[in-house]
């Protein structure tokens, strides 16, 4: 499996962790999905009387790594000041990088995106980038020295999938050295299994599982999803044609006159 900032993770999932119906409900979630790491939202983590150190210490007993984020950030200052306090509360220089554009599909602002990852990556950070399929915002951000990518599958809890499977084909192709996660859009597992047959190294995702009828066990389905993508991608699947071909070979049957 590829690394992520020189970190090997032990399974290509990462899961989210809010919307869940209860805290015991979360950490089943995460023990039966085993996923390799948690993000959290800063905001959360800070909230009032206590119950952001709760939460943190719940977060720690998974023994996860703990990816933050900067979501529901809007601009640059919002998202760099929300790293750096992150870094400090959760001691580690990953952040994933959001800053979103436009309210009603939570679009991310790619312009302001690429100068808050120029900032954070010279101030140290590790960034995971939350951003579209398009490949020169991709360029943009690898020359800022991102060594992973993080394009949506579609809306954020939108449960969509994948939109546009051609623009990540390509962003897969362009970049072949660099960490793909898709992280925002998949709703159910055939998706995440997609993903990973297009070549992506992880599936990040939330409301899928959180929302589910019974978050445990749809985690536990999207870890086998995941698994099977990987299988299939590095067993090399057949491609598409447009003829038929027989299974069966017609050299050497028999045929009657």
């Amino acid at each position: 499996m590829r690394n992520f900032y020189g970190v090997e993770l032990d399974t290509p999932f990462m899961l989210g962790t809010a919307q869940y119906p209860s805290p015991q409900i979360l950490t089943d979630a995460f023990t039966r999905s085993r996923a390799s790491v948690a993000t959290v939202s800063l905001r959360r983590e800070a909230s009032s009387d206590k119950a952001g150190q709760y939460f943190w210490q719940l977060i720690q007993n998974l023994n996860v790594k703990v990816l933050p984020n900067t979501a529901g950030c809007h601009s640059v200052k919002e998202a760099v000041t929300t790293a750096h306090m992150a870094r400090e509360i959760f001691s580690t220089n990953w952040i994933k990088l959001e800053v979103i554009g436009e309210e009603d599909t939570l679009h991310p602002d790619v312009f302001a995106l690429v100068e808050a990852t120029r900032i954070l990556i010279e101030d140290g950070f590790d960034v995971f980038p939350y951003t579209t399929e398009d490949l020169v915002v991709a360029d943009r951000l690898v020359n800022l020295g991102c060594k992973v990518l993080m394009p949506w599958g579609a809306p954020i809890g939108s449960g969509m999938g994948l939109n546009n499977v051609f623009g990540l084909r390509a962003l897969r192709a362009h970049f072949p050295d660099i960490a793909m996660v898709i992280d925002a859009g998949i709703g159910l597992p055939s998706q995440a299994t997609q993903a990973m047959e297009l070549g992506m190294d992880a599936i990040l995702l939330n409301t899928a599982v959180a929302k589910a009828g019974d978050p445990a066990q749809m985690a536990e389905a999207f870890a086998c999803a995941i698994y099977a993508g990987q299988l299939a991608e590095a067993a090399c699947p057949m491609l598409p044609r447009d003829m038929a071909s027989p299974s069966t070979p017609v050299l050497g049957k028999g045929f009657l006159e």
